[in-house]
């Protein structure tokens, strides 16, 4: 086999090492409380889809920038560990790589974000090739790196790729990104400048299905999901779960969806699945400790048959 010929996933986006401070109650601005405990694991959205992928038993491989900093070296760590390929990962010396600080809540599970996206130059077009991956049909995108991540659609729709976006946030560019894509998989959060604060789901798919997709997911935390497919409004009721922390489970619900996407599973499967994969992860601390494999979220769907 020649190499990367067994990738199935590419993901280009971001990777960081979050420090997550668990804190009995959010306090308020000015104000201070004593954290519980202090904890770091690897963190960002396409590089923690990439190792959902990986744990469920698929091939993947991460393009990113890194520094050669202490948080690049735990960056880099935490993709070999989970034996994600990272041959085209950018590693510029002398900068600093993405960190966030995370605090979770101790009643909910909730978490509030800090993060900082270092001084490390993002990838340019230029450094976009997809061409060595000749097995892959899937790629993944959080759309930070806009121009990267627009190059790198363009590379995978011509090379007959699915492209999946992870809209966590509505940047300049990530509307003209997502017209390039096939499935788009968005936060609450993300609509809401197109549809205003408290608009309906509902509404919001209709918004973003204007921009082309073919199929769109929202994600809803404890709510759920919705989807649209073209054709029909699909709903996903959260499996309930006691909730230790909610980092990262938008990430791995991407991930667990896209896995969907390779079994050949039409969009309610694909939901169902990436729903149970993103609530077992919410029983441990961090984006990727609680991370299932495909064994833990088969059989948790057997005992939730209903949901």
């Amino acid at each position: 086999m020649r190499p990367f010929e067994d990738i199935e996933v590419v993901g280009l986006g971001q990777a960081c090492v979050d420090y997550l401070g668990r804190v009995p109650s959010f306090p308020q601005e000015d104000g201070k409380v004593e954290l519980l405990d202090l904890t770091s694991q690897c963190g960002g959205p396409a590089s923690t889809a990439l190792v959902t992928l990986s744990r469920l038993g698929i091939k993947t491989s991460f393009l990113g920038a890194i520094s050669d900093d202490p948080v690049g070296a735990g960056i880099l760590k935490g993709l070999q560990e989970d034996r994600v390929d990272h041959s085209f990962l950018r590693i510029t010396p002398g900068h600093t790589s993405q960190f966030a600080f995370i605090a979770v809540s101790r009643q909910s599970g909730n978490r509030t974000i800090f993060w900082h996206r270092g001084s490390v130059p993002p990838l340019k077009k230029e450094e976009i090739d997809l061409s060595p991956f000749t097995g892959a049909r899937v790629l993944h995108l959080d759309g930070l790196m806009i121009e990267a991540s627009m190059e790198a659609a363009r590379q995978a729709k011509a090379r007959g790729l699915k492209v999946v976006l992870d809209a966590g946030t509505l940047r300049e560019g990530s509307l003209e990104l997502a017209a390039h894509v096939d499935v788009l998989i968005a936060s609450a959060r993300f609509a809401v400048p197109l549809v205003g604060e408290n608009a309906p789901p509902e509404k919001a798919l209709e918004a973003l299905s204007r921009c082309g997709p073919g199929e769109i997911v929202i994600t809803l935390g404890s709510k759920g999901s919705v989807g649209w497919n073209r054709s029909r409004l699909l709903g996903q009721s959260a499996f309930p779960v006691d909730a230790v922390d909610t980092t990262g489970t938008g990430d791995v619900y991407h991930g667990a969806y896209i896995y969907g996407l390779l079994q050949g599973w039409d969009m309610c499967a694909c939901m169902r699945f990436a729903s149970a994969a993103s609530a077992l992860k919410c029983r441990a601390v961090g984006a990727r400790a609680g991370i299932p494999r495909l064994g833990d979220v088969l059989q948790f769907l057997e005992t939730n048959p209903g949901i």
